[in-house]
């Protein structure tokens, strides 16, 4: 882990460019990583060895509430969220964004590896701007029943058979 603190996207730039002067190469991959779990563990330590860092953009609570999750999403705020990623030994950065999605982001720091996963081949936001700059996508296979969503499902579940008995 390169930090403890939530980097600007400039941070992140600056990173990529020191990255390019030692010739390695810099990961991208976004999310709402909202209660961690071991799919997504799968998929960053996957995005992580697509090249010599990762920065991951983080989607903020506004705009988790905005995809569709629900209202009661995320279950974890953005900055606790954050910081359990940062701790992860596959993680060198974090960037929290507001929009809808990373486009942006991607734009400003340029990674020269782009990780979505399959469930995202349909479209991956900031592939032209990677593609456009000689980086390349990389889709990740999915750990099967592993979700965040199917996780709040079950606990739903067990608390409303808790409550039947």
């Amino acid at each position: 882990m390169t930090d403890n603190t939530l980097w600007t996207p400039s941070q992140a730039r600056e990173f990529r460019d020191r990255l390019h002067s030692e010739g390695r190469k810099l990961v991208f991959t976004n999310g709402c990583f909202d209660i961690l779990h071991r799919g997504h563990v799968t998929y960053l330590e996957f995005a992580r060895q697509q090249g010599d860092a990762l920065v991951i953009g983080l989607n903020s609570d506004d705009s988790v509430r905005r995809a569709n999750k629900g209202p009661e999403r995320p279950i974890n705020c953005e900055e606790d969220r954050a910081f359990v990623l940062r701790a992860l030994r596959c993680v060198d950065a974090v960037v929290v964004f507001n929009e809808d999605e990373p486009k942006e982001l991607i734009a400003k720091i340029l990674p020269d590896v782009l990780v979505k996963g399959k469930d995202w081949a349909h479209y991956v936001s900031g592939r032209e701007v990677v593609e456009a700059n000689g980086g390349k996508v990389v889709l990740a296979d999915m750990v099967e029943g592993r979700s965040t969503t199917r996780t709040v499902e079950k606990i739903l579940q067990a608390k409303t058979a808790q409550a039947e008995a």
